[in-house]
């Protein structure tokens, strides 16, 4: 079944060859492979990424990729000093200080890519319990005033 595959992401691009750009300039990544149906990248710990050509590209408001990080400050200052500009949010549960949110379980940070695609870094954080509980209820009174 499903559960004992890997998994890999698919990502639209308006322009193949300006996201080219931006994962190779920006993020440091080189495609493995060059198909007819786009870009495969694969990350050093075995996760695939495809990249591919389609008009729909940047209509999802939804997160496209997620990267996890050990340091989210380095990974923050370093794609800034890139050119890369993180979005700021601020709604019920979800506040971004400095570009970086803090939520139950992680640190996390979300940018566009060149094609409209929202891509997070997270930091997962280790709280206890009682940490845990603290922030859910501050959060809940946060979205319930």
């Amino acid at each position: 079944m499903l559960n004992q595959l890997e998994t890999y992401s698919v990502l639209p691009a308006r322009d193949l060859a300006r996201a080219r750009r931006f994962y190779r300039d920006v993020l440091g990544m080189e495609p493995d492979e060059e198909r007819v149906e786009g870009l495969l990248y694969r990350t050093p710990k075995g996760a695939a990424i495809m990249v591919y050509e389609t008009e729909n590209a940047g209509t999802a408001a939804n997160t496209a990729i997620g990267f996890d990080t050990d340091d989210i400050e380095a990974e923050v200052a370093a794609l800034r000093g890139r050119g890369v500009t993180f979005e700021e949010y601020d709604f019920p549960g979800l506040k971004t200080e400095n570009g970086i949110a803090m939520t139950s379980a992680d640190r996390a940070a979300w940018f566009k890519d060149t094609e409209g695609n929202i891509i997070c870094v997270s930091q997962t954080v280790a709280f206890s319990r009682s940490d845990a509980r603290e922030r859910e209820g501050s959060q809940s009174s946060t979205i319930s005033d």
